[in-house]
């Protein structure tokens, strides 16, 4: 297997000085300092675990023996699914998001795992299951938008509305440009079916400042204001310097039900 990028892993981040600590594991936190004075900071704090939860939520996702973690097939149709055993979480987003480059950050301390990232956006024209030893599955989905499956609309209605296993969609939006059109339609779909979801801001290393803040303001608006079943935090991340990916694999160990508790303050 391919050794762990540096800083994969949380005692690696321990070891940085406190505020680079903190822009690693929290990395909303980090951009709060820059608010105007009366901003409401309440978004920035609903899930806020203490670090066991954070270690507990790592354990899951580094793999041994006993705890493996596995591809486990994939699939253009429901009836190619694998049987709805475990809890799961999917990801989708624009076909050239990062969606795959951050589901192969999360599972970064098992390199074992084949998460394939291309160079081409729109690669991912199934679905993919990977099964996260006896805790959970999570499942990449094609891309929408630019060269997406003819197929994609069909596929992923029919997922949505039929995996009863489901848990949380995770719904990737590019941390530099903003919600897009395309992410909208795919915003509607969600509330539509009732669909539990989450948004996760991606390449936030790409962006300044002063755009993220931007954009991180007009989309907390947006969730405010337009939706019903999206969890009022988002949640930032850089697949490239690991920002975020120890937050966001705590918060898929929370939903799909393996963290007793985390403390939500």
């Amino acid at each position: 297997g391919r050794a762990s990028p540096p800083l994969a892993a949380l005692s690696q981040v321990l070891r940085l000085e406190r505020s680079r600590r903190t822009a690693i594991v929290f990395p909303l936190q980090k951009l709060e300092r820059y608010l105007a004075p009366g901003t409401d900071t309440a978004p920035f704090h609903v899930f806020q675990p203490g670090l066991a939860a954070l270690q507990r939520a790592e354990a899951l996702f580094r793999s041994d023996r006993g705890h493996p973690i596995d591809y486990v097939s994939s699939a253009v149709r429901m009836d190619h699914a694998p049987p709805p055993a475990l809890p799961e979480v999917c990801f989708i987003g624009r076909s050239n998001v990062g969606k795959s480059s951050l589901i192969r950050a999360l599972f970064s301390l098992a390199p074992e795992v084949e998460v394939r990232v291309s160079k081409t956006p729109g690669h991912t024209k199934k679905m993919n299951f990977f099964k996260v030893g006896k805790y959970f599955t999570l499942v990449d989905m094609p891309g929408y938008g630019y060269r997406a499956p003819q197929d994609f609309v069909e596929m992923v209605e029919a997922y949505l509305q039929e995996r009863h296993n489901l848990k949380r969609t995770f719904l990737l939006v590019d941390g530099v440009v903003g919600l897009q059109k395309t992410d909208h339609i795919a915003v509607e779909m969600l509330e539509e079916f009732g669909i539990p979801y989450v948004m996760v801001l991606t390449k936030i290393d790409r962006a300044s400042k002063g755009l993220l803040l931007k954009n991180v303001l007009e989309i907390q608006e947006f969730v405010k204001e337009s939706t019903q079943g999206c969890f009022p935090q988002l949640f930032l991340v850089s697949s490239v310097e690991f920002s975020g990916v120890h937050l966001l694999r705590c918060f898929v160990a929370h939903v799909t039900g393996n963290l007793p508790t985390v403390e939500a303050s």
